[in-house]
């Protein structure tokens, strides 16, 4: 059974077998981020957090997947004073790392599936995914340089562990775009499909980590985020309270019972 749920005409919600589908739905923006889209989006997705039947989220954008900051709202507020300014804008990209901190925060798996153009903030927002598959023609940009400011979203978090220092630098100074390819290449994005394929690919992808233990995907993501700001020690001490947390899951005896019967497991998360 499919269930359309609509929380904004900005974003559509879709939910199939435990897999929940965001669509960003600006199209005549390119999904360009403006507030409206910015607080629905993180509003779903929090609401995809609280739903137990939600076992995996998917984030797309159509035929574009995001061309980066509305621009046209921007120029709204060039000439205002420079302290309110400043508050305005401040405020803004608040509100627009909520939508990342909400998906690091996570403890179920989040695609991004990219189609066309991930530009700016888009580019933030699929490197905060834990999994990305984009089609042939999708691209890619940091583009913040190209209009005179720095990036914001994450990205100058994710770039240097993603690419290391250089790339990471080449990527954010010049604002230059690359192919699916490239990204695939700089281990941004994980595979690139046709685009005739794309949302096969990834309506299968989705279906397989719904029917993970997701629970122990979870503890996984929060482990391998916890890895970058801690001592090997303390890393080993953390596995070993989510290996025995995850132990007493109805899950863990699940999986060891199917692999004793030589069957495929049948995981609740």
């Amino acid at each position: 059974r499919k269930r359309w749920i609509i929380m904004s005409n900005t974003v559509l919600t879709k939910r199939k077998e435990g897999v929940l589908t965001i669509t960003m739905n600006r199209p005549e923006a390119l999904n360009a981020l403006d507030r409206e889209l910015s607080e629905t989006l993180q509003k779903t997705i929090v609401t995809a957090e609280q739903d137990k039947k939600v076992r995996c989220v998917v984030i797309c954008g159509g035929e574009q997947f995001m061309a980066g900051g509305d621009l046209k709202y921007f120029s709204e507020n060039l000439d205002i004073n420079p302290n309110e300014k400043r508050i305005m804008f401040e405020g803004f990209i608040n509100q627009v790392h909520k939508i990342i901190i909400s998906i690091r925060h996570m403890p179920k798996p989040v695609v991004a599936s990219v189609r066309g153009p991930a530009a700016g903030f888009g580019l933030s927002l699929a490197m905060a995914c834990d999994l990305a598959i984009a089609s042939d023609d999708a691209f890619f940009t940091l583009a913040y340089v190209n209009i005179g400011t720095s990036p914001d979203g994450g990205s100058t978090f994710a770039l240097p562990r993603i690419l290391g220092d250089k790339k990471a630098a080449e990527i954010a100074f010049l604002g230059d775009r690359f192919s699916a390819t490239a990204a695939k290449e700089f281990g941004i994005v994980n595979w690139v499909v046709a685009g005739t394929d794309l949302e096969a690919e990834t309506s299968k992808l989705a279906k397989r980590l719904a029917e993970a233990p997701t629970t122990a995907i979870g503890r996984t993501k929060a482990l391998l985020q916890q890895s970058l700001h801690t001592t090997l020690e303390n890393q080993l001490q953390a596995e070993a309270e989510s290996f025995s947390s995850c132990a007493v899951e109805p899950d863990f005896n699940e999986g060891i019972s199917a692999f004793i019967a030589k069957r495929k497991p049948k995981f609740k998360g």
